[in-house]
């Protein structure tokens, strides 16, 4: 049983022993709430103040209930650590302290080690099935996973993004003790385990809330999912950063990603959250938090503030620029980057953001100053489950762009002092797409199915009505199948592991233990499709990375003495950079503010 008590009102279910739990509810519209067993046994709750519901029952771990709301509506339990079938059935007490942990003196790996391998467990078969795929990844020089939304949705299949008990992972891929068993694995393998969280909506079936505790939403503000969470309500906050205190400490994740918190309308939020974690964990863990965010927030990233900030964000500006110049697609959110990518991806690789304030293709300034940030500021990658799953027909960059474009992008991605993150099946550029899949029935299914094909009726390849109808149904099982990766099967797949497994050693031995300390020295643009970026890592020494995506081989400069890393092509390029290649260099240390 927990050795730690609660201290004040906490949501969910709590053991307080061998046979008796703790039960609290946030529930300030409801006149009456009682607690009832799948035996059917029923005990009124107690009121208390600021509208909670609280109880001390006789009933031990294993023990099946839910709420019911003034006697006539069941509800399962909306912090439920477990649920007993799906998200509109039984919760399930649990002991959050039962597991036995096999590495408990892991306390983490530093940030600027971080090679982050992004992944859906159901895709990869459950917990207990992504265990399996540990060994290879550490092997491959992988020191991350992170593990794609596990809070429990409706279904069995689903991109994460629609929990609505955020407390519970997901029953159809294991236990609670089973993610705990793959987290320990990990750990014994010297892997990281991050998990991305959602705190900016609830899925659309099963989320209760509206009937007890209308609060928790605000309907003055709006997002893409309906009306806002209402951080400004104690409860509330009090919800969320419990929820991301659980999974760092029940479960020991090294980190949290926190999805789309540009939908989150309180940055006092997100600072609470950082500080409360941070406070609260074993000072000598090693814990990270990163954030997704349209704004291009800079001051969230700032270390200046240290236990207010936040380590990381996902740099979505860099990605656009290196697809439009991989594979010259400019609709949708890379219209931002039609105009002049090569010019956007030098000022990334230099500054961090591309847009820092400057006018989007909506003429809405976005973003903050951030070339005062460090490079490990910034998450990098050439894919990602958004990336590749919004498209219509899941393509990846290996169906997209010339593969020696891929190979070159690939080495800007692995030795560019940003923290490098591959989407599952990058690494040998899997053929299989990864599209969008969920498991929602009836008029739900069919307003996802619709909606999915309706969002590409604005672009040319899917203006015909008829084309649109061969968008794979989200719900069709076949949907999911199809986006398992499978294994690399040709040689060309082959050839792509063996160059990923290359870079990442040379990363690993040449670059990691440097990173500290390092600071971009300015990116310069060679030519339509090509930059030259420089930094200058924490012993003096200058790495330089030429990549050329263009079309047209183009003049480099090297540094004199300079050795090289790694290159793309047969031969490493000396005056001349050819076409789809790229080059990465490593020189002794610069006087102190060298001019390019």
């Amino acid at each position: 049983m927990p050795s730690r008590s609660p201290q004040g009102p906490r949501h969910g279910a709590w053991p307080l022993s061998p046979t008796h739990t703790r039960f609290a509810l946030w529930a300030p519209d409801a006149r009456s709430v009682s607690l009832q067993r799948d035996s059917g046994e029923r005990l009124p709750m107690l009121p208390a103040a600021h509208g909670w519901y609280e109880l001390d029952a006789p009933w031990g771990v294993g023990s099946r209930y839910r709420f019911v709301i003034d006697d006539q509506h069941p509800v399962p339990d909306p912090a439920a650590r477990a649920q007993a079938t799906d998200v509109h059935g039984y919760s399930l007490v649990i002991d959050p302290d039962a597991y036995r942990w096999q590495h408990p003196q892991w306390r983490g790996r530093p940030w600027h080690e971080a090679v982050i391998y992004e992944l859906h467990v159901g895709a990869l078969g459950g917990y207990g099935a992504v265990v399996e795929h540990l060994p290879r990844l550490a092997a491959l020089g992988v020191t991350a996973i992170e593990l794609m939304p596990l809070a429990q949705f409706p279904g069995t299949r689903n991109w994460g993004y629609d929990g609505v008990l955020l407390y519970a992972p997901h029953a159809a891929y294991g236990s609670p003790d089973d993610l705990k068993a793959l987290i320990d694995a990990a750990h014994g393998h010297g892997l990281m385990v991050l998990l991305d969280v959602v705190y900016n909506h609830f899925g659309p079936d099963g989320n209760y809330l509206g009937q007890y505790a209308k609060a928790f939403f605000r309907e003055d503000k709006h997002t893409p999912w309906g009306a806002a969470i209402d951080y400004r309500q104690g409860p509330v906050r009090e919800f969320f950063i419990d929820n991301a205190r659980m999974w760092l400490q029940d479960y020991r994740f090294d980190g949290l990603r926190l999805d789309a918190v540009h939908a989150i309308d309180d940055s006092t939020f997100l600072h609470d959250l950082a500080r409360e974690v941070r406070q609260h964990l074993d000072p000598a863990r090693q814990v990270w938090l990163t954030l997704e965010n349209e704004f291009n927030q800079a001051s969230l990233l700032d270390p200046a503030l240290q236990a207010l900030s936040f380590d990381g964000q996902w740099n979505d500006d860099g990605h656009n620029a290196l697809h439009v110049l991989l594979t010259g697609e400019t609709e949708a959110y890379y219209a931002d980057f039609a105009e002049r990518p090569t010019e956007h991806l030098a000022r990334c690789l230099s500054q961090g953001f591309a847009y820092q304030g400057q006018p989007d293709r909506h003429g809405r300034p976005r973003g903050e100053p951030s070339g005062h940030l460090p490079p490990s500021a910034f998450v990098l990658f050439l894919q990602n489950h958004d990336q590749v799953g919004n498209r219509a027909l899941g393509e990846r960059l290996s169906q997209l762009c010339p593969p020696l474009a891929l190979r070159a992008a690939t080495l800007l991605l692995l030795l560019s002092p940003m923290i490098p993150l591959l989407f599952m099946g990058d690494e040998w550029a899997a053929s299989e797409p990864f599209l969008f899949f969920t498991d929602h029935h009836a008029q739900l299914a069919d307003a996802v199915r619709d909606g999915r094909r309706n969002e590409f009726a604005g672009f040319p390849a899917f203006a015909d009505p008829q084309r649109r109808a061969a968008i794979p149904d989200p719900n069709a099982r076949a949907t999911f199948e199809a986006s398992r990766p499978g294994a690399p099967a040709s040689a060309e797949q082959q050839a792509m592991l063996a160059w990923h497994h290359h870079l990442l050693k040379v990363r690993q031995q040449h670059l990691t233990p440097h990173l500290p300390g390092t600071q971009a020295l300015g990116a310069v643009v060679l030519g339509t499709g090509a930059v030259s970026a420089r930094w200058r890592l924490g012993d003096g020494s200058v790495l330089q990375i030429d990549l050329n995506l263009g079309v047209e081989p183009v003049t480099r400069r090297s540094a004199p003495h300079a050795r090289v890393l790694a290159h793309s092509t047969a031969q490493p390029p000396l005056a001349q950079l050819p076409a789809h290649s790229a080059i990465a260099t490593l020189a002794a240390p610069l006087p102190e503010d060298p001019t390019w």
